[in-house]
């Protein structure tokens, strides 16, 4: 999906595309303090992206990520949201690894950027 020097803590997600039986969805991943993080770009209050401009997804403390429409903030790590109007919802999760430098894909319901099995990791 992208290299590892791509996502530094707090900061710029990168967005990509996945695709499962049905359709195609917009996702992101972010680095956070405890790792990474990947999910599908859909508020779990409206059908709508979360990021601000292209790759903003957290707030200005870099600790939550928040939904550009209404505020919602979710957890970076777990993807919770713990405020706005979906409070105790969440976020869909996306399982990625991280390899030698590089972010993979390797959520078994989806088909994305470079797949780690695809990828030959």
């Amino acid at each position: 999906m992208c290299s590892s020097d791509a996502l530094a803590v707090g900061g710029l997600g990168v967005r990509f595309e996945v695709t499962d039986e049905s359709d195609t969805w917009p996702a992101f991943v972010v680095r956070h303090a405890q790792g990474l993080a990947a999910y599908i770009n859909r508020c779990a209050h409206l059908a709508l992206e979360l990021d601000w401009d292209r790759g903003l997804f957290f707030d200005v403390d870099q600790r939550h990520l928040i939904c550009a429409t209404h505020g919602a903030l979710y957890t970076a790590d777990t993807g919770e949201c713990v405020g706005g109007p979906c409070n105790g919802s969440g976020l869909q999760v996306l399982q990625v690894v991280e390899t030698e430098g590089t972010v993979y894909l390797s959520d078994p319901r989806y088909v994305g950027p470079c797949r780690e099995a695809e990828a030959g990791v």
